[in-house]
């Protein structure tokens, strides 16, 4: 009995040793608040669920090495879904670049939204030339057929540095994400002001 006491005590000792909370490093995708203010272009406006490839949506913070394989560690990871992150991050950051309501779907509000919003990113990685690349395309529509308005469909290519704290390129993880949330920024204004 006390063998088995014992082996039991070892295990849960061994699996606590494992899952050292200090070991894993969670970050948030979380722009500045803008300081500059747009018109509002699209009134209130449902956003959907914004569609990453498969390995932004992830937990694990994935970079490009020079061979050109995309990587990733278990030890740095996303504190929030990336692609759910994403799509709250963007409405905030329109809503606030230009006062129009912007809010993630289901839209939760009693008058319905005039347009709606989709984000179909095709690219979105710290990449081996030391530049975080977001790329891909947005539509904005009417939220009806009755509604005012055409469809805009508009490609966007951002890249933001990833450098270090003496100014060169890096694969540290808080940076990537800091990156990230800038390239997530520079989205954002896009969108607000259709272009």
């Amino acid at each position: 009995m006390m063998r088995k006491l014992a082996i039991s005590t070892l295990g849960l000792l061994l699996l606590a040793a494992c899952s050292d909370p200090l070991d894993t490093a969670r970050y948030t995708l979380d722009p500045p608040a803008p300081t500059e203010r747009l018109a509002n272009r699209l009134g209130r406006a449902e956003l959907r669920d914004v569609s990453l490839p498969d390995y932004a949506s992830g937990q694990e913070i994935t970079f490009q090495t020079a061979d050109g394989a995309l990587r990733s560690t278990p030890d740095n990871i996303w504190a929030d879904d990336p692609a759910r992150a994403m799509t709250l991050v963007l409405a905030r950051q329109i809503t606030q670049l230009s006062g129009a309501t912007v809010l993630a779907e289901p839209w939760p509000l009693a008058a319905e939204p005039q347009r709606r919003v989709e984000v179909r990113v095709e690219k979105f990685v710290a990449a081996a030339d030391g530049m975080v690349h977001l790329s891909g395309v947005y539509i904005v529509s009417p939220a009806s057929f009755s509604a005012n308005g055409g469809d805009v469909v508009r490609p966007f290519s951002i890249a933001v540095p990833v450098l270090g704290a003496d100014g060169q390129p890096t694969q540290d993880p808080a940076q990537i994400a800091r990156a990230q949330s800038q390239a997530v920024a520079d989205l954002a204004r896009a969108i607000a002001s259709l272009s």
